[in-house]
Parts: structure tokens; sequence; C-alpha cells
């Protein structure tokens, strides 16, 4: 991944200094990810693709207006912006795009053309301003969302840094002017540390996260001894504490030309072609360094510690001062064998804003114990994720998926005189614990697991000492037992949300899930644990699955029979308990329950449901209900049998257990075998018990929601009329968390359509508290109340009708089918209806909605309004008949039945059966008779009925073949639907007559 995300970092342009791409293989993958990205980017992403830049991309183009193979008009898009610019505009040999929308349809539509254009707009005059502005704040742009993200991963190339090669490269070739001679033009350059991490880098680890790669001490011909500082930023004069001193330049010959006129003078009488290869006039990749801090912030409480490095690196190298000859050796806090893995630091942006991550590098050597006193070094390669695919899946995940810890502020003490004993004394222990050998490491974690862990003030002493880093490279050594005493506290410090994430940023996931291929027992389940508590956000679970964590995990859960279980069985069962925590924890993603799903999950957890270890259960089944929501595991979990064993758990002691049983349940039930499993297995009666188990909501919430989906089946229905379930249902519609009352009123809906059941609710007064719950505005609760509320025929039509302007579309089909069957039971309910101001006009308008649903609703009300002459009268003036015309082209059969209906009614006022047929709506409801369903065949035929008495209809009815699709409906067992059948045929036989009359000449 690190590799990957450097690789797309950063861009190599030519050394011309033209801002042109080189045509290299890197800049040549990363174009076509760029294009790709771009040509998916408006259905990616709809809301970002519409954001209008600050100021057009432009760009000279090859493309001309007969490039393009399309009825598009390329020259002048009909989009504008707020001022009337078009956000597309070719004006050859110039080209302007306004916005992503245009730029992902230009790029669809220029063919072959397409990759020399995003080389083109690339290479453009600053394309990061002219999108975002120019004083845009990362606090400003937080909102922008993947937009952010799109540009600052694929624009933002123009920024190149100076990395270690290059600058070690530039120190080699300086050092060459020192030679005693003519050319002479420096007496000395040197390092202040001759130790050199692998990454290149010469300066201590907690100064590489600020981006410092070395410091040099330079001494010109002619001025003073020059102290300075390279960074990723560039070199600059530094004083104390790190201080910068100077402007910042952009390599060392730019610094050293401003502060030495001999060096500047004589450099550039040298005969140098090696100047040409100096980083000052040739690119370099490099990787990014991000600051943790911006500049005027306070240092960190380690940087305190070391702050006099640059002074004391003066004393001892200047030549006036004794030991000034004296060669540095490195630190052992920082040379520490193998505890200090190389470093790179990369930008990565995620939701919304720039956060620091400091990556340990894959491709690098890692510490490793040995039984020799000096330690070995072990590689590791980790696999990487192509940039594209992981673009993907940062945008694919779950939308539904909580972020449960959200990220929380960092409560420090004011001062260090605030900070407790135990704060110094673990970080004593953590450097004790970066020096010492495998022997040493042990004993300092037994040290440190004495202290509470779980105290805050501790875990900032590890992370402020740089105890983490050193925690997390101990899980590659070689040495179990420094593994296991670092997952040990690892285990309990992640607990806290800041740790978690200073873990999964540190890479340390990657280390544990490569620990669970171990062969030892207890360090399986440790790492297994820690996931568990690491994968409590999203960036987490996400990174497990791409690191082959999912399968590792359910490879835990595969224990041998347990039937005369012995001490190494036991142990089995230990390890499996925390594969199966960490894969509870890594379920709340979509992506994951399906990789648990295909790794073969479902059945082993199938197996580990039967044990009657209840601390194994629990995860267990709150595992099985994540994964329920998904439909490809509910079918997984019928098929391995495992409904019986959670009706059965229903019974246990355990609330939490019994909580996520009725959870289960509750998303198995969408399903009609399970909800028949569930009564077959008794089942139902368990579920109404646990509803007097008031206090505990959640217990209660899901008990609710199971009871709900198990009365979809009317089976089951009987069965809670048997428990008096409704009584204790219609108790819980007051004074509940709207979470309880959606799944209650859920359930009476489903209940009340037994008109046994709706007296039973209306005896125990729960009409009342149904209808006051129309006021709500949480909108599932709503879907539910219009519904329930709906089948009790309640005349009051006002607030149903309110809910017809609720935006969500579930609510609106609700309500309306709800008003129905007060429409067609109400006494006087279209008098009244003829009063509700605005009212009619609102339901007509809803006939344009694109929602199956809403439409079928909006029908079915319309059918019962026409009912009433004056109502009829209302809407046909507000233009029902043609807007149900435009709808007759459906295919939808629960649309077409209610269209037809609706179409009948309407024929009774004035010239609507003739306006239906110029609306062209007569042919398209003579197939509807082709249909499989009866429903529709009744509905048409009465439609058709009326339309045939518009001589017209008649005519195109005739040469539509209604005629012969008629005469087979005649023997219908339906006497209403013979009869409309029948008349109709007459109608149109009786026009015929009449043509066949007049053509002889007989009077009509």
């Amino acid at each position: 991944m690190g590799a990957s995300l450097t690789r797309a970092a950063q861009w190599t342009t030519a050394s011309s200094g033209t801002g042109k791409l080189e045509i290299t293989p890197i800049n040549e993958s990363l174009l076509k990810e760029i294009l790709s990205f771009v040509e998916q980017f408006s259905s990616r992403h709809p809301q970002e693709a519409k954001h209008v830049f600050k100021e057009p991309l432009q760009w000279s183009t090859t493309l001309v207006a007969s490039d393009f193979k399309t009825d598009y008009d390329i020259r002048l898009s009909q989009e504008k912006d707020s001022e009337g610019h078009p956000l597309l505009q070719l004006s050859p040999p110039t080209i302007f795009a306004r916005s992503f929308s245009q730029l992902s349809k230009l790029v669809q539509l220029a063919n072959d053309k397409k990759l020399k254009e995003v080389r083109a707009c690339l290479e453009g005059k600053d394309p990061v301003v002219k999108i975002l502005g120019p004083n845009r704040t990362m606090n400003e742009l937080k909102s922008t969302g993947c937009l952010l993200y799109f540009v600052f991963r694929h624009f933002h190339y123009r920024e190149v840094r100076l990395s270690p090669a290059a600058v070690k490269n530039e120190v080699e070739l300086l050092k060459h002017f020192c030679s005693e001679g003519e050319k002479r033009v420096l007496k000395s350059v040197r390092y202040t540390s001759d130790y050199e991490f692998s990454n290149g880098c010469r300066t201590p680890p907690w100064r590489q996260v600020h981006g410092d790669i070395c410091y040099l001490v330079i001494e010109p011909c002619d001025t003073e001894t020059l102290y300075i500082t390279c960074s990723t930023a560039g070199v600059f004069l530094n004083g104390n504490a790190y201080e910068r001193t100077s402007e910042m330049h952009k390599d060392l010959v730019t610094l050293l030309k401003s502060r030495s006129p001999h060096f500047a003078e004589n450099i550039n009488k040298q005969d140098f072609a090696v100047q040409e290869e100096l980083p000052s006039t040739k690119k370099v990749q490099h990787v990014e360094s991000v600051d943790a801090e911006e500049q005027g912030q306070p240092q960190r409480s380690y940087e305190h510690q070391e702050k006099n490095v640059h002074e004391r690196a003066r004393q001892q190298h200047t030549p006036n001062k004794p030991g000034g000859k004296t060669k540095l050796e490195p630190s052992p806090r920082w040379k520490s064998p193998g505890l200090m893995s190389p470093y790179e630091y990369v930008i990565i942006p995620l939701s919304g804003k720039i956060q620091k991550k400091m990556l340990r590098s894959d491709s690098k050597k890692k510490a490793d114990f040995s039984v020799s006193s000096s330690p070995g070094r072990q590689s590791s390669q980790k696999t990487k994720t192509p940039v594209g695919v992981m673009l993907a899946e940062a945008f694919s995940e779950s939308s539904s998926e909580s972020e449960e810890d959200e990220e929380q502020p960092e409560r420090r003490p004011e001062s260090n005189t605030d900070l407790p004993s135990e704060y110094w004394q673990i970080q004593k222990l953590v450097r004790y614990l970066k020096r010492g050998n495998q022997t040493a490491t042990v004993l300092v974690l037994c040290a440190m697991r004495d202290f509470n862990l779980v105290q805050e003030t501790c875990q900032l002493a590890i992370r402020d000492e740089g105890g983490l880093e050193v925690l997390l490279n101990l899980l590659d050594t070689k040495e179990i037992r420094c593994k296991i005493g670092s997952l040990k506290i690892l285990r309990e410090i992640s607990n806290n949300s800041q740790m978690r994430r200073a873990i999964a940023d540190l890479c340390g996931l990657q280390s544990m899930v490569k620990s669970l291929d171990s062969l030892v027992k207890d360090l399986k389940a440790l790492a297994a644990e820690t996931i568990a508590n690491v994968a409590k956000f999203r960036r987490a679970r996400r990174t497990i699955r791409q690191y082959g964590g999912i399968m590792r995990l359910v490879k835990l859960l595969d224990i041998p029979d347990l039937a005369t279980p012995t001490a190494e069985q036991e142990r089995d069962v230990e390890v499996a308990r925390c594969g199966v925590l960490a894969l509870w924890s890594c379920s709340k993603s979509t992506r994951n329950k399906e990789a648990i799903r295909k790794a073969g999950g479902i059945p082993l957890l199938g197996r580990l449901l039967k044990l009657p270890h209840e601390n194994m259960l629990i995860p267990v089944v709150g595992t099985l209900q994540e994964c329920a929501s998904e439909r490809s595991c509910r079918i997984a979990i019928q098929t391995e049998g495992m409904i019986k064993d959670l009706v059965k758990t229903l019974s246990c002691d355990n609330q939490e257990l019994q909580m996520h049983c009725a959870s289960a349940i509750f998303k198995c039930a969408e399903d009609k075998q399970t909800r028949d499993l569930v009564r077959q297995y008794e089942g139902l009666q368990p579920l109404v018990l646990l509803l007097n188990k008031v206090d505990n909501k959640q217990l209660l919430a899901a008990t609710t929601g199971a009871i709900w989906k198990c009365s979809i089946s009317m089976e089951n229905v009987a069965k809670f009329q048997e428990y008096n379930v409704l009584e204790i249902l219609v108790n819980l519609l007051t004074g509940q968390p709207e979470e309880v009352l959606v799944n209650v009123v859920g359930a009476l809906g489903e209940c009340a359509q037994i008109p046994a059941n709706r007296a039973i609710i209306r005896r125990c007064g729960g009409i009342q508290p149904l209808v006051n719950l129309l006021t709500r505005t949480n909108q599932a609760l709503l879907v539910n109340v219009t519904k329930a509320v709906g089948a009790f025929f309640l005349p009051s039509f006002r607030l149903l009708w309110s809910l017809l302007k609720n935006p969500n579309v579930d609510v609106q089909s609700s309500a309306a089918w709800a008003i129905c069957p007060c429409l067609e039971n109400t006494k006087d309910a279209g008098e009244m209806l003829f009063y509700f101001v605005g009212g009619l006009e609102l339901i007509v308008n809803l006939l344009k909605s694109t929602n199956k649903e809403v439409l079928a609703s909006v029908c079915a009300v319309i059918a019962k309004i026409a009912k009433d002459e004056d109502n009829l009268a209302v809407i046909t003036d507000h233009g029902v008949v043609p807007m149900l015309a435009k709808l007759t082209n459906t295919t939808d059969d629960r649309l077409r039945r209610h269209l037809a209906e609706a179409i009948a009614h309407c024929c009774m006022w004035g010239s609507n059966r003739a306006s239906f047929g110029e609306a062209g709506a007569v042919a398209p409801l003579v197939r509807y008779l082709k249909s499989t369903d009866s429903s529709i065949h009744q509905a048409t035929a009465h439609a058709l009925l009326q339309l045939s008495k518009e001589p017209n209809n008649c005519i195109t009815m005739h040469q539509n073949g209604v005629v012969k699709l008629l005469l087979g409906m005649m023997g219908s067992a339906d006497e209403m639907f013979q009869e409309a059948a029948a008349d109709c045929v007459f109608n149109i036989r009786r026009l015929a007559l009449a043509n066949d009359k007049a053509s002889y000449g007989y009077p009509p």
C-alpha cells in the first residue's frame, strides 16, 4: 500500500522546466488511472461531479467538433453555471471545463484522444487552484468530501520535494569541491551524524516525522560556518531546537550561493557537467513528509528532550573549540538494533481532510531478534494494492456503516507539572525498551503491564515517547515472548479510540494479521483480540480485509470436536472466541460480511453456536446478527439450520445474548422460510415473554423487531393472538424510544389486517396513540404508522393527507395506501375531501413521481376520489387525464391494476373518454389483457368498457385485437368481469353494425 501511495503522490516532470509531464512508465500508468477515475466520476460521485470550479480549467486541445460521433454539442454545453457561463466550451485550439461532470463527459466522448486530453489538462496552469480557489485552507475544504480526495490524490503533482537520495547525491558532489587547489570553493561539508537509517535519513525518528532528512555543518571559504537542515520541504539554516533562521531554499547549491559570494562566483566557473545531475536542475521522485503541526505550534514533549541537538553539534564540530574533531556516534536511543523500523511518510486524504500517516516501509528490512547479542534482520514483503483498487474500495464501503468511535479531542494536562509520576516512569521504561536486548525487553514489557494501562495518561506516555512504534515493531521479531508481551500491552491500550487510530496509522494491523498465522495459540488469540479492539472504525476494517485478515480469522474458528474436551482443546476454544470477537468488529462493514461468507465463516459460526460457553455465544450471535443484514448471509444461516439454535438461545438468562438472538431473528425474518421456522421451533412465545423486560431498551427493540417481521405471516399472527401480544404492544405505544415504536407500530399494522385484531386494538385504546404518532418526523415510524392507521378506516384525513407532502417516497406511498380505505369506508368522505384546500391538486401532482409504489398508491386514491362527481371535476381540471394516460405504457403489474381502475372511474366525467383516446391510452390498455394477473384483467375490462362508449376508442381497440382477447375472458366465474367484457364487445360490435348499415344506405 505504501509503495502504491508513494508512487501516486508525485509526478516526474521533464528536466527542461517547461511543466510538461515526462513520458515515463510511472507517469503513463498514473495517467491511465486518472483517466479511468475521471470517466467514472459522474456515476460514482454525482454530487461532487456538479461542483463548479472557481475558474475554468483550460488547455490546448487537438479536438475538433468532428471528433465526436454523437449528437452531443461539444462546442457549447447546454448546462451553465450561476453566472450563465457554459460548463464546457470548445474554441479550438482551447477548451474550457468548469465541472467534473463535464470532464467526465468529455473523456467519454473523446475516443482515442482521451489520454492526450487528460495529460494536456494536467499540464495546464495550476489546476488545483482553479478547481478549489487560491486561498482555501484544509478546514474550509472538509465539506468537499471525495472531491478533495480526488484533487489532492490526482492533481496535486507539481509540488516536488527533496528525497534522502537527492540530498545525499548533492552532498557527495559538494564534497568534491572541498579539496585543496584552485577549484576549492568550500572548506568542508559534513553530517552531524554518521549513522544512516535504511530509509536514507540521518535524523532521529521523532524528527523524521517533521520531514527532516539530515543536518549538515558546511564551512564556506569566506564566511562563518553554516548549520543547515535538509528536509523534504527544502534546505534552510537552523538555530537551537530545530528553529529555521533563514528562508527556505530548493537545494544546497542555491542556499550556498545566497550566503557565500566566493561559492557563488567560483561554482559558476567550474566545468561541471555534474551540475546537471544536481537536484537543483533535475526533479527526483520522493516520499512526502507531512508536518504534524503547523508553523507556530508548540513542540511536543519529546522535542524538548532533544532540542539542543544542534547546539551540541556545533560545540563538537567547530574547529576553534575543544573536541571539534571528535566523531559523532549515533545516540543509543535511535540506534537500538532491531527496534527502529524505517518509515515512509505520505499524504492520505481521508473523510475530507488531510491526516498525517506514518507508515512503516513495506520494502525495507524489519527488526528481528536472534539468539546472538547482535540481532539479525528479516525482510518482509507486504501485499501491494493497486491505487485504482484502493480508490474504488475507499468509496464503496457500506454507506449505512456507522463510524463507532468518532475522533475525540485529545485531553492533555495544561503543563508538564500536572503529569502524574506514572507518566514519567512509563517513559523511562519505553527508553529502556528501545535499547534493550530480548531479555531486557521482556522484563520491561512485564514492568509496563504493572501500570494501569487503561488510564489515558499511561497511554499518552507510551505514545509520546515513541513506545507505540516500538511495540508494533516487536511484532515483526522472531522472539515469541516479546510478541506476546507487546500484544498484551497493545490489547489494553487499544480500547482507547486515539490509540487504535494511531495503531492503524502505523500499519500495526498488518503485523497483527500476520501474527494470526503463528503456530503459538496464545499469540494468535492475543492478535485476534487486539484486532477486535482496533477494528472499531471503518478504515481499520478495510485494512484487515485488504491484507487477508478475514480469511485468517475465519480459520481460527475451525476447532476440533469437543465431545471430550482436553486442556489443549480448551485453548482452541479460547483462540476461536478471540477470532469471533475480531470478526464481530469486522462484520460491521458490508464488504466484510460478504468476505466472511465467502471464507466459509457462516457454517463455522453455526458449529460454535452449539457450544455451551456463554462467553463464546455472545460474539458468535453478535456476528451472525450483523451478517444477517445481507440476504446471501441470511440464506446461509437458514441453510445451516441455525434458526433452531437461535430460538433455543432466546430462553437463556443472559439479556445481552437474548438481545443478539432476537436481533438476528429480526433480520432473518425478512424471508418467509425463516418466519415459518421460528413458528415451527416454538420461538414465538419466548419472544412475547421478552416484551416484559421493558427496562432493557436494546433488548426491547430487538424483540419487538422480531415480532414485527414474524407477524408478516398470518399463521404467526394467529399464534400471537393466543399469547395476547396485542394488549402488550398497545401498552408500548407510549413512553418508548422511536427505535421501539417503529417495530411496535409495524407489528400492530400487520396484525390489524385481521378484523378481529382491529377490534382488540380499539378495545385496548390503541387508536389515539397511533393517531398521535402521525405528527412525528421519523420516516420509518411514519411508514408503519400510516399503514396501521389505514387499517382502521380512520376518518382523520388531514394528518394522513399532510404526509403526502413528505419528501420520503416510502412515507408518501404508505400515506396514500392508508387514505384508500378511509375514503372507501368513511361516510361523506368525498364531501369532506372537497374542502381540503389544495389537497386534490397535491394528489394529482404526485402522478409525476418516478417511484412505482407511489404511483400505484396514488392511482388507487384517485380511483376512490373519482367516485365523487365534484371531486372528479376538480382533478380533471388539474390535468389528471393526460397524466394517467402517460403512465399506461408501464410494465409494472401492481401499477397497471390501479391505473386501470383510476382510468375507469375518471371516464365518468365530461369528455374524458375522448381525451384518454386522444392521449394514446387505449392501445396500451388492450395489452394489459395479456398479463397473467387476473386482477389486472378485471380492472382493465372495466376501463375498456367505459372507453368503448366513445366511437373512436372502439376503432382503436378493434385494431389492437381486443375482441379476441375479451371473448376468451367471457367465461370467467366473476359475473361483473363477464358483464364488463361482454358489454365492451357489444359496443364495438354495435359500432361495426352501424358502419355497415351506413355503407348500404340503411338508416341508423
